[in-house]
């Protein structure tokens, strides 16, 4: 993030984060070193946590994310959907995003159910006031259903296959004007 803002290119990161990492003592202090260390602006990081290392250890969870977010660090809830936590619990947690699992991505096309869940999941963000995130984009018309469903970030190789952070810059440089007038979604092309 530090080269990319050097050279002009402001591009945030998600970085996933394990259960182990988001819960062991210091990470919070760990996180904001990092930051300091590389001169980066903590907005421009967000973490991910799946919904069972949030429900781990919960009031932990809560309090690690807490002090992440008070730092200026998004937070996000990777692959929601999937998991096994209460609906209760996303009205606690402290977050900023939902990204929906890429299974039921996928299928929103062709299957009434998956489209019923993803566009339910990006009405429920939107009332929370949270960010969404589709992964598992793979073509045009399912980035148009989850444009015109609200969805307002995209992932997948309907935009870019992963690639190395040094191409990321110049990638998105040349894509940014047919991306925008194509795709109103944002888009996360790549996964480190």
């Amino acid at each position: 993030v530090r080269a990319w803002s050097l050279q002009g290119q402001l591009i945030p990161v998600s970085v996933n984060i394990p259960t182990r990492s988001l819960l062991s003592a210091g990470f919070v202090d760990q996180v904001r070193s990092a930051l300091l260390a590389s001169s980066v602006d903590a907005t421009m990081l967000t973490l991910e946590i799946t919904e069972s290392s949030a429900m781990n250890e919960p009031a932990r969870a809560v309090q690690v994310l807490h002090a992440l977010r008070a730092s200026g660090v998004r937070v996000s809830i990777d692959d929601y959907g999937t998991g096994y936590a209460s609906m209760a619990y996303l009205k606690d947690l402290p977050v900023d995003e939902l990204k929906i699992d890429r299974s039921f991505v996928d299928t929103a096309l062709q299957d009434n159910a998956s489209r019923i869940l993803v566009t339910s999941i990006i009405d429920l963000a939107a009332r929370l006031r949270l960010t969404v995130v589709a992964e598992g984009v793979e073509n045009q018309a399912t980035a148009d259903l989850l444009r015109d469903s609200g969805c307002q970030i995209g992932q997948g190789y309907h935009y870019a296959r992963p690639m190395p952070a040094d191409a990321l810059a110049a990638w998105s440089v040349e894509h940014r004007s047919v991306r925008d007038a194509a795709n109103p979604l944002e888009v996360r092309a790549v996964r480190a």
